[in-house]
């Protein structure tokens, strides 16, 4: 069926409008220069697009169009020029959505809380019913709902732009005691998506063969040999995986014709490096054997 335009267009009285019920963002950011410079063009060019308001009872509420509508209120204007439309509770919340995510208005998390409450709070579709509506695939809003597993630590840093979603995705099907060591690595040394899941297959092999020692129970002194070989043979892979960030850099950073000796002295580090890691799984082999016997 097509769609018709019933919407009208008209002035209304700013006192008569609020802020909507089914607001995507819980709050709005602090004033940006974005917002200044909004308030410039309204003030110099008027309005040059109503705002999209429904009515409800007692008044009318901001459907699209709130930042508009805060600029307008700071000129002191007594009405402002509005697009009323009748529409329920969740087409309000689409059309809202739909104009944040078009303007990248909002952060990873705050698309995430949002998502969330279109499928799992108010029960309006699924991811795939949601993902149509938005025009973004099915693995976008599935990952961005996914984020909101992770400690508050981790989703303030993805916030503030310190940690991005690839990455992110990853730490949240890491064990929740190497969070620290992982964002460390991350913000630090800038490591790789690769490399990231190279140390999550690391921490992984790790836990599954502490857990199969525990079950064995046998020789604590071997046990515990082990167990710490293996933080050593971790520890050993992020310098590994420090060296190989650093000869990126080098490669991006340095003219071909003087990055040789740099190189070499970074490629002679990284050799004894995984020299040390084969030692390490000796040792890790050797104590295995040990608490088998």
């Amino acid at each position: 069926m097509e769609f018709v335009d019933t919407s009208i267009i008209e002035q209304i009285e700013m006192k008569m409008i609020r802020p909507s019920s089914f607001a995507v963002r819980d709050k709005f950011q602090k004033y940006s220069e974005e917002d200044d410079t909004l308030v410039s063009s309204i003030r110099e060019y008027g309005l040059l697009q109503p705002i999209i308001i429904r009515p409800l009872s007692h008044g009318f509420e901001i459907v699209a169009g709130h930042r508009r509508y805060h600029a307008c209120r700071s000129l002191r204007w007594r009405f402002i020029a509005c697009k009323i439309r009748e529409m329920s509770d969740k087409q309000a919340f689409e059309i809202q959505l739909t104009e944040n995510i078009q303007r990248k208005t909002m952060d990873p998390i705050e698309e995430a809380e949002a998502f969330r409450k279109y499928v799992i709070d108010f029960g309006w579709g699924g991811v795939c019913d949601l993902a149509k509506k938005i025009g973004k695939s099915e693995e976008y809003v599935s990952h961005r709902i996914q984020l909101l597993k992770l400690p508050d630590e981790i989703k303030k840093k993805i916030s503030d732009n310190m940690i991005n979603v690839s990455k992110a995705i990853e730490i949240s099907s890491i064990p929740i005691d190497s969070h620290p060591e992982i964002l460390e690595e991350i913000i630090r040394n800038k490591i790789s998506v690769k490399k990231l899941r190279e140390m999550k297959r690391a921490i992984k092999e790790n836990i599954d063969e502490q857990n199969r020692n525990l079950s064995n129970g046998n020789n604590s002194y071997f046990f515990n040999s082990l167990k710490i070989t293996k933080k050593a043979s971790l520890s050993l892979r992020v310098s590994l995986a420090r060296i190989d960030n650093l000869i990126e850099e080098v490669e991006v950073t340095i003219e071909p014709e003087n990055r040789t000796e740099i190189i070499n002295f970074l490629m002679e580090i990284r050799l004894k490096i995984h020299e040390l890691i084969n030692e390490t799984i000796r040792f890790k082999n050797y104590s295995k054997k040990a608490i088998k016997i």
